[in-house]
C-alpha cells in the first residue's frame, strides 16, 4: 500500500502541491467531508497561527467569522454525492502582506446556480447601509431553506469584511458543477468597518 503512494507521479505531485501552497502563501488546506468537529480544528490551528504571528485582533476575529460561515456554508449546502454523509469540500486560508484569502469549494446541484449567482450579485451591488438593511429585512421575513439558512452568511461576510464576494461555477456534468467563493479579509484594518 505505502509503496504505490512512493511512485514517482505522486512524488511529483506532493512536491508540485507544496511549491504551489508556499507560492500562494497557503496556511491551511483541506478536503473532505465539513462538520462542526472539523469547522472547530480549523478555527483552532487558524487561532494558534495567527497569535504566533501576532495579527491584529480585529483581523483575527474577521477570519474566524468568515472560516466559520464558509464551513457552515459546505455543511449545510453542499449537495451530497455519492456515498458522502456530511457536506463535502474544499477548504483553503491563504495569507498575504495585505489580506486574507479564505477560499472554499463544493459540488452544488446546476438548478441552484442561477438563485445563488442572483443572491451573491444583490449582495456584492449593495453599499454598507443597503447591507444593513438587507441583513434586517432577512432576520424579519427571511424564510428559513430546506436546510436552515436564511441567506444572512453572504451579507454577514461582505458585512464583516468590507469587500466583496468572488465566486466562480465550474461545470462537473451535465447535472453538477463546483461552486467556488472567496471571500477576502483586510489586514490593514480599517477599524470603520467593524460592525
Amino acid at each position: 500500500m505505502i509503496g504505490k503512494f512512493l511512485h514517482g507521479d505522486f512524488l511529483s505531485f506532493v512536491y508540485d502541491f507544496y511549491n504551489i501552497m508556499r507560492d500562494n502563501e497557503i496556511s491551511l488546506a483541506y478536503e473532505g467531508e465539513i462538520n462542526q468537529m472539523v469547522t472547530k480544528a480549523f478555527t483552532s490551528l487558524a487561532e494558534g497561527n495567527m497569535e504566533v504571528e501576532s495579527e491584529d485582533g480585529h483581523v483575527q476575529r474577521k477570519v474566524f467569522h468568515v472560516m466559520v460561515e464558509c464551513l457552515q456554508n459546505i455543511s449545510k449546502h453542499a449537495d451530497r454525492v455519492g456515498q458522502a454523509k456530511e457536506g463535502r469540500g474544499i477548504f483553503i486560508v491563504s495569507k498575504g502582506d495585505v489580506e486574507y484569502h479564505v477560499v472554499t469549494g463544493n459540488i452544488i446541484d446546476n438548478d441552484k446556480i442561477e438563485p445563488l449567482k442572483n443572491s451573491l450579485d444583490n449582495v456584492n451591488s449593495l453599499d454598507k447601509d443597503g447591507l444593513k438593511e438587507l441583513y434586517k429585512k432577512q432576520m424579519k421575513v427571511g424564510t428559513l431553506s430546506d436546510k436552515g439558512g436564511a441567506g444572512l452568511g453572504f451579507i454577514d461576510m461582505v458585512r464583516k469584511t468590507g469587500n466583496k464576494l468572488q465566486y466562480h461555477f465550474l461545470p462537473v456534468d451535465e447535472k453538477y458543477s463546483f461552486f467556488m467563493l472567496v471571500s477576502t479579509i483586510s489586514r490593514n484594518e480599517n477599524k470603520e468597518n467593524n460592525n
